[in-house]
């Protein structure tokens, strides 16, 4: 049976805002396939060894958190983390996780963490949050229009070799001045999508479970079709919605 193994870093305090459901959307869609997902959960102070997994999800968390995963992360995991990204490795990471990714992060005091540098980009601390819905636009899905809800205080700006997820429709996207959302670099997903982001995107769910598979077993898959007729109503509805009056 073909089967990814997941691993969902730091469930104990990036576990906000619902993220966890991509994790239950990814597996439910291999198991309605005849596939699965086996699925480890890696808290903080656990050791990471990545060539364990094929799939990695890290969500979002509160700001008064920063201090508890960074320490945790700074070193061994985020060494472990880089390498897994140039590997190629699949990564979805929301928020909180997107940053870790970066280069720094610099909080709206003037306190500065340094990051993984997994991914070429930065992120500045603001006092004021984005929050509300958001839909932006895939290119790489062919233009497909993604809805989620943000709430980051963070700006995030990416870097040579990184091109943004999609063009923000609606919502400020990663800084509210570029129309950038989220990131893509190798098998890097990362948005401020929460929603949670896959459930209400299919597409882009299936789109994170093919590269993984691919990445996996060396071969292209191209999915079964399932009956997505609720979710795509759903995202059909929130596009027309919060489009409406651009």
């Amino acid at each position: 049976m073909d089967t990814l193994k997941i691993c969902y870093l730091y469930p104990d305090v990036l576990n906000l805002f619902s993220d966890s459901g991509n994790i239950t959307c990814i597996k439910k869609r291999l198991e309605w396939r005849g596939m699965k997902a086996d699925i480890t959960e890696i808290p903080t102070n656990e050791k990471l060894n990545v060539s364990d997994y094929d799939l990695f999800f890290i969500g979002g968390g509160q700001d008064f958190e920063h201090g508890i995963h960074i320490a945790d992360f700074m070193g061994e995991k985020a060494n472990e983390i880089k390498k897994a990204v140039e590997d190629e490795k699949v990564f979805l990471a929301i928020c909180t996780g997107y940053q870790l990714l970066g280069n720094y992060y610099k909080a709206a005091d003037g306190t500065q963490y340094d990051m993984s540098g997994a991914v070429n980009f930065h992120t500045i601390g603001t006092k004021d949050r984005f929050i509300g819905n958001c839909c932006f636009e895939s290119e790489e899905l062919g233009n497909l229009k993604i809805v989620g809800f943000e709430n980051h205080a963070g700006k995030t700006y990416l870097s040579d070799g990184v091109r943004p997820l999609g063009k923000v429709l609606k919502g400020n996207g990663n800084n509210g001045e570029d129309l950038t959302e989220g990131a893509r670099y190798k098998n890097v997903f990362a948005s401020y999508a929460h929603g949670s982001l896959l459930p209400k995107n299919p597409q882009l769910a299936d789109q994170i479970i093919k590269t993984a598979l691919a990445r996996k077993y060396n071969k292209e898959f191209e999915l079964s079709p399932l009956d997505d007729t609720f979710e795509l109503n759903a995202n059909k509805y929130m596009v027309e919605r919060l489009l409406k009056d651009n």
